[in-house]
């Protein structure tokens, strides 16, 4: 019988004992047995504005402290369906580009060679790219539903084509992604000009910005998610700042205007059935977060993705 992997019971061990993992799970490096492992990449060189969430991974694990493993908005029971552990941190090299990419894109293959679902903790949102790639180099193009007040399809900061707000244009031109059939939700704050929105159309994504968003249920947001993705595998990427400010104050390029906590849960909950093969959630920074409120959406906001990876595995049928 294959091992499986669960977090440690509160009953037995009070929740404010032990090293910080993400939902008290254990800290194993295996991609044998396991549907999910949470993975840190502590890389802030892409940033423009505000740096620091190299700490991310660090402040979500530690408020991931106080989750557990009924999810009744899923109706889903994680564990009964699920075996996953936190992987700990990729290795980075701060302040080099290239050099990060190439060693997280390295890193993460032999995760999904095991068709293992990384749940990946930023750093800022250059990070994504890497992602990808080590996405289609192992599944092919994919399908991107992106949360985010940006659209991070820009072409170059001071000439330099790597940063965490050109990330989708990349990933567009190199192939890693179908642009066609995916989707940029949440666009929103000032502008330099009305083609930093339009970039993103003429590079093929569906964009639903928080005007419309704002005037959509929740079920139409899915209903669009999938007529856009069909039955391509998919990719989902979190940008923390999709919250607004109030309830995420912890962020680099914070835009008011947003949306609150319960938004973000009922939306990501839209995605269950898809054929998700990875996720990240980026842009937390511990450093302007003094109270901890956008490192517990962060850590909420993660959980509801491994939920919908035990609910895709419950409706395949697989205990």
């Amino acid at each position: 019988m294959a091992k499986k992997y669960a977090p440690i019971d509160s009953q037995q061990s009070p929740r404010f004992t032990g090293v910080k993992t993400f939902m008290r799970l254990p800290h194993v490096r295996t991609e044998e047995d396991i549907d999910f492992a949470v993975v840190g990449v502590p890389f802030d060189t892409g940033g423009s504005f505000a740096v620091g969430t190299r700490f991310g991974p660090e402040a979500v694990r530690s408020m991931s402290a106080l989750l557990r493993p009924y999810n009744p908005g899923l109706d889903i029971d994680i564990f009964q369906y699920c075996s996953g552990v936190d992987y700990g941190d990729l290795a980075v090299n701060p302040g080099y580009m290239e050099d990060s990419y190439q060693w997280i894109e390295e890193q993460l293959a032999s995760l999904l060679q095991y068709q293992v679902v990384p749940i990946l903790i930023g750093g800022d949102h250059s990070v994504s790219l890497p992602h990808l790639r080590a996405m289609a180099k192992q599944y092919g193009k994919v399908s991107l539903v992106h949360f985010d007040s940006h659209g991070d399809t820009w072409d170059s900061y001071f000439g330099k084509k790597y940063t965490h707000g050109t990330v989708f244009r990349r990933a567009a031109e190199e192939g890693l992604v179908d642009p066609g059939r995916s989707i940029q939700i949440g666009m929103r704050g000032s502008l330099y000009g009305p083609d930093d929105l339009k970039d993103g159309e003429d590079l093929g994504y569906r964009i639903i910005t928080t005007d419309q968003l704002k005037r959509m249920t929740p079920t139409e947001l899915g209903e669009e998610i999938r007529k856009r993705v069909g039955d391509n595998r998919v990719f989902v990427s979190f940008d923390i700042d999709f919250l607004d400010p109030v309830y995420a104050p912890g962020t680099g390029t914070p835009e008011i205007g947003g949306f609150t906590t319960y938004d973000a849960q009922q939306y990501v909950r839209q995605l269950t059935g898809l054929d998700i093969v990875g996720f990240d959630l980026v842009e937390v920074l511990p450093d302007r977060d003094p109270a901890r409120v956008t490192s517990m959406a962060a850590a909420n906001i993660a959980y509801e993705f491994i939920s919908l990876v035990a609910w895709r595995k419950r409706e395949k049928g697989a205990d």
